[in-house]
């Protein structure tokens, strides 16, 4: 049994713990604004942008989930939590083993590319690059520290890409635009997954790409969408200079280490979330 901190309990950080606690380790989560503590979890309420909500935290845990994302698409919003709130946890919780959730946006590639962990990640956008920077601060701090790079998440209350295939949007065709998608049942599986092959003694890498085993042209994705939905077609869109982060995410590392996805293509995860979307 293991004595776990998560900093960040949205749904994914409070899924996990439920998971974790289910396999008899102690959870205890940081959130500015949480629910009661319950049976699954310890909520301690604390803005990691101040320093001083963290100073009365315990220092004796066995290991260290971030799993924090930025309140909205700015600059400030990003340098809040990859810059200013990381560096207070850094300061407090530097000891621990971390495990840190990261993005596939940190890959600039743009021409349909392959892209693992051993690929160049050099965004352009200044959101991204607070990301890739906060990865190597995680990472120099301690080479036993793990970053996980997750793609574009879907789920319950994640409908993005229903909500567009509705709309008929216009989508380009040819050359290819590449989508890359993990479920968020898969995200807490991963996390899980490489906590109790650590606490086995296994030395996990300092990177691993989440995301499932089918990335697939936007396309055709929101085609099969349109089908199951009952809507009309997208419409294709020519190429334009525009388009970026147009890549294709290979799992492998992680797929070598024993992980199975519970839906290993956006068939499988859509076809599960249409099947509950009334529950």
């Amino acid at each position: 049994m293991a004595k776990i901190l998560i900093i960040g309990c949205g749904v994914i950080g409070t899924e996990l713990a439920r998971v974790l606690h289910s396999l008899s380790h102690t959870v205890t989560g940081v959130k500015r604004n949480p629910p009661p503590s319950n049976d699954t979890i310890h909520y301690i309420r604390a803005n990691i942008n101040s320093a001083t909500d963290l100073e009365t935290l315990d220092t004796d845990f066995d290991q260290l989930f971030f799993i924090v994302s930025a309140d909205g698409r700015t600059e400030q919003s990003y340098r809040d939590v990859y810059d200013i709130g990381l560096t207070n946890v850094l300061a407090k919780f530097a000891h621990l083993p971390w495990i840190f959730i990261s993005s596939t946006s940190v890959y600039g590639q743009s021409q349909g590319e392959w892209v693992d962990e051993n690929s160049v990640a050099q965004p352009d956008n200044s959101n991204s690059q607070l990301i890739r920077q906060a990865e190597q601060r995680v990472v120099a701090l301690n080479p036993q520290n793990t970053v996980v790079r997750f793609s574009g998440i879907y789920g319950r209350g994640r409908n993005y890409l229903l909500s567009r295939a509705k709309q008929s949007p216009v989508i380009q065709h040819t050359p290819p635009y590449f989508t890359n998608r993990i479920h968020q049942d898969d995200c807490v599986g991963v996390l899980a997954f490489l906590l109790e092959k650590r606490i086995a003694g296994v030395a996990l890498a300092n990177y691993y790409l989440a995301s499932d085993n089918d990335p697939a042209p936007q396309y055709e994705v929101m085609m099969w969408l349109a089908q199951q939905l009952l809507c009309p077609a997208p419409t294709i869109k020519p190429m334009t200079k525009d388009d970026t982060l147009n890549k294709r995410c290979n799992n492998q590392r992680l797929y070598a280490l024993g992980y199975q996805f519970t839906y290993p293509s956006y068939k499988d995860g859509y076809s599960h979330e249409l099947a509950h979307q009334h529950d």
